[in-house]
């Protein structure tokens, strides 16, 4: 029988409740994890994939920052009614 390919994307069942990947799925930069794991997986050496890790690291920055920035608005109107006039 021959074995799985790395590169297969289908999802198994087991792989259904891994919260890492529901997270990642979430920012929207799962193609590009994805992407740093597909070039680990062919170079087998992480430093060869940089550039990936780059893209990854910048989509999750930002998907942080906007994030932090949605949170910080629900708060407002409600830090505002509480605040004595």
């Amino acid at each position: 029988m021959a074995s799985p390919s790395p590169h297969d994307r289908r999802r198994k069942d087991e792989d259904e409740d891994d919260p890492v990947e529901q997270m990642i799925s979430r920012t929207g930069c799962a193609e590009l994890h994805y992407a740093v794991q597909e070039c680990m997986a062919e170079n087998q050496d992480w430093r060869l994939c940089q550039s990936h890790v780059k893209t990854f690291k910048d989509c999750m920055m930002n998907f942080q920052i906007a994030r932090k920035q949605q949170l910080m608005k629900q708060q407002q109107p409600t830090a505002s009614k509480s605040a004595p006039s």
